[in-house]
């Protein structure tokens, strides 16, 4: 993100909102992938907190969507570092909850710095709303 921007709809100028989608489970980014497109954003994935790290520092997206239990770099860790790289970058928090509850880890999650947390499997609608709300996107949905 520009440095001292805040987030909005259409930061890159080309009215597409870009969201970045860390999860080393491929059905959840692909599916999640697919169902965003549908509905007119454009998405890039990564499959762990380190590679969604990189592709943040590389081509940066408008709002985060990561998943909380990885292996490697966990999403706690991952939403602190993204937190540093680019601070007003809205980020919504996934987990199945491992072991333990969804709800446990997504309070922590929030406590790290996600605007939002949701538990799998995911409610699409919901996520979709979220998103543009964090967005701040007034637009209707092509779909």
């Amino acid at each position: 993100m520009r440095e001292g921007a805040k987030p909005s709809f259409d930061y890159m100028g080309d009215g597409v909102a870009r969201i970045l989608v860390i999860d080393d489970e491929p059905v959840v980014t692909q599916t999640v992938r697919r169902y965003l497109e549908r509905h007119g954003f454009e998405v890039a994935v990564a499959s762990n907190g380190d590679e969604g790290i990189e592709v943040q520092k590389s081509d940066p997206a408008d709002l985060i969507v990561t998943d909380i239990l990885m292996p490697g770099k966990e999403g706690f860790e991952t939403i602190r570092v993204l937190r540093e790289i680019t601070p007003g970058v809205p980020i919504v928090a996934i987990s199945g909850g491992g072991r333990n509850e969804p709800h446990t880890y997504l309070k922590f999650a929030q406590r790290f710095g996600a605007n939002r947390a949701f538990s799998k499997p995911l409610d699409m609608t919901v996520l979709v709303s979220s998103i543009r709300e964090l967005l701040g996107e007034q637009q209707p949905d092509p779909v």
